[in-house]
């Protein structure tokens, strides 16, 4: 296997006595796409700043592209940074903005030209930008120099912090498509910062859930939303439902009971369990929204709710449900339709799959 280009190992990090990293270990394959997420505070920022060179370690070892970091200041580093207000030079031009990295580096202008030219086609920006200043541009194409300036000089690694928090949400998701063909086009490795969760799942070849300047886990997307290590990743990472049920026998499978939660076989395999769930012990049984599906009358599935919906959400290519089941609302995601498939107040008996299933720790 080809060595990381990044490789952290036992990082932590103090500010005076408060102590924001613990023992963070992780690695980043060659141009992979890593994002970074957690709740504020958690300590996102301040490993993204360690790995640019922006805060010194004060404990644990980094290497980035096989070169110790120890003493390394940011300007000397593999690394580029997009930051969150993007730190375009206002007095320069949009060729001088994206070519000043080439500029420091003396390269001949002949070169920077072309370079600028390049990365301007890349980002689907048009020639006539060349000479206006950032002020003259909208926020989206801001965000395009921002990126072209960070990747002219081609490093090994580009670290973004939620570069794209500020903008409206259509023009996010066209630049979370640019951005995901910029990665796929150069071959860097990206480490993005951001709270935006479906953005995470959308972008990142990997999730890395952080919680109190702790790592809680590191995964594939699909990984980290229909496997979750405990129950605090679970609800972060998209709208979920966590049933109390217990483990009354493990073996083979793992037989629960659930007061809410009708089921035909009450067993789980061994896949859809989380570690450190036994037998006699407390559960939560993970349910993701659009696992569970309107019962037409006489209609029979795996496991059963019986509920009364409470509110209702159109949002265009689905609709949400909020149900009541006993004392836990229950939320569900269907299909978008112009004819609503239940109204307030109806009584409901909803339906999921056994294998839809997953326990965490209570």
């Amino acid at each position: 296997m080809a060595s990381p280009i990044i490789q952290a190992t036992g990082i932590e990090k103090y500010y005076g006595t408060y102590r924001a990293l613990t023992n963070i270990s992780l690695s980043v394959a060659n141009g992979e796409f890593l994002a970074l997420v957690g709740p504020s505070g958690c300590g996102k920022t301040s490993l993204l700043k360690i790995l640019a060179g922006f805060e010194d370690l004060s404990g644990g070892s980094l290497i980035i592209d096989g070169q110790d970091m120890a003493g390394m200041p940011a300007s000397a580093r593999p690394t580029r940074m997009v930051f969150q207000k993007l730190a375009l030079f206002p007095h320069k031009t949009v060729a001088q903005n994206i070519g000043f990295p080439l500029h420091l580096a003396k390269r001949p202008k002949s070169e920077i030209d072309t370079a600028v030219r390049r990365m301007l086609e890349l980002m689907h920006l048009k020639e006539s930008y060349l000479n206006r200043y950032p002020h003259e541009l909208s926020g989206g194409e801001q965000q395009r120099v921002a990126l072209a300036r960070s990747m002219i000089s081609q490093p090994p690694v580009l670290l973004l912090d939620e570069p794209m928090s500020a903008l409206d949400a259509k023009l996010k998701k066209s630049l979370q498509a640019e951005l995901k063909h910029l990665h796929r086009h150069v071959g860097t490795s990206f480490v993005h910062v951001t709270h935006d969760l479906e953005e995470a799942m959308m972008l990142a070849d990997r999730i890395c859930v952080m919680r109190a300047g702790k790592i809680v886990q590191i995964g594939e997307p699909s990984e980290i939303y229909y496997r979750p290590a405990d129950a605090f990743v679970a609800g972060f990472i998209g709208d979920t439902n966590l049933l109390p049920a217990k483990i009354t026998r493990a073996g083979e499978g793992f037989e629960f009971s659930c007061d809410n939660l009708q089921c035909s076989a009450p067993r789980l395999g061994a896949d859809q369990v989380a570690a450190g769930v036994a037998a006699g012990a407390d559960a939560l049984l993970m349910i993701r929204p659009e696992m569970l599906r309107l019962l037409a009358p006489g209609k029979s599935a795996d496991c059963t709710l019986a509920g009364t919906v409470s509110e209702y959400f159109i949002r265009g290519a689905s609709i949400q449900y909020r149900i009541t089941v006993a004392d836990t609302e229950i939320v569900m995601d269907v299909p978008g339709t112009s004819v609503l498939p239940a109204k307030q107040g109806d009584a409901v008996q909803l339906g999921l799959s056994l294998s839809d299933l997953f326990a965490v720790e209570a």
